[in-house]
């Protein structure tokens, strides 16, 4: 099993979580973002889209964050990552699709570059950007888990799902780029619980090898 990630992006963060928590040994292959590695010819053919993460596994190159580790799900099911009853999945699911196709993709490398380069937003306007869009989804979120009362220790009770492996990297990026948090207490609780777990801390970007 061979990962193509990036230690700083979020998407990857969440496969090594995923790969963490089921025990699966990996190997660890960087695709640098900044330098535009994910733009060579052996990395564009692998994956056309140019994104990590990247898991080649039986022959096989599969993309895309959540379709990752619901493939290791599938192929190793113990210990879950889902519920077991289809409306308490399509739950969780929701949770983690709210902060993967809602908060993240407005705020991920390629979109900041975009407004930074071809725009001309200056630094500020940039940022500002990038606070508004986590701080909101973020809100959003929190009062989702707030109405629907299904977190215990974690995003939906007292095991670990796919939810808490997309909330965790988000955190991280938006405690990197300042933004507020102190308006979603339940999230930030989720988080320090997550993080009292080897599988969450050993998956951080600072202790990646190709940390910066």
């Amino acid at each position: 099993m061979k990962l193509y990630n990036a230690w700083r992006s979020s998407a990857s963060f969440r496969v090594r979580i995923a790969l963490n928590l089921k025990g699966l040994p990996f190997e660890y292959v960087p695709v640098h973002l900044v330098k535009g590695e994910q733009f060579a010819e052996a990395f564009s053919a692998l994956n056309p889209s140019q994104l990590v993460p990247v898991l080649e596994h039986e022959g096989h190159a599969l993309t895309q964050s959540l379709a990752i580790i619901e493939y290791l799900e599938e192929k190793y099911p113990q210990p879950p990552l889902l519920p077991h009853d289809p409306l308490e999945r399509a739950y969780v699911r929701s949770v983690a699709l709210a902060i993967a196709c809602e908060i993240h993709p407005l705020n991920n490398l390629r979109v900041l570059r975009y407004l930074v380069k071809t725009l001309g937003a200056s630094e500020d306007a940039k940022n500002a950007w990038y606070r508004h869009w986590v701080e909101q989804g973020l809100a959003q979120l929190e009062a989702r888990l707030v109405a629907e009362r299904r977190t215990g220790r974690y995003a939906f009770g007292d095991a670990v799902t796919i939810a808490d492996v997309c909330i965790v990297p988000q955190i991280f990026n938006a405690q990197r780029f300042d933004c507020r948090l102190d308006h979603v207490p339940t999230i930030m609780r989720i988080f320090d619980a997550c993080m009292k777990l080897p599988a969450f801390v050993d998956a951080q970007p600072a202790r990646q090898p190709d940390a910066e």
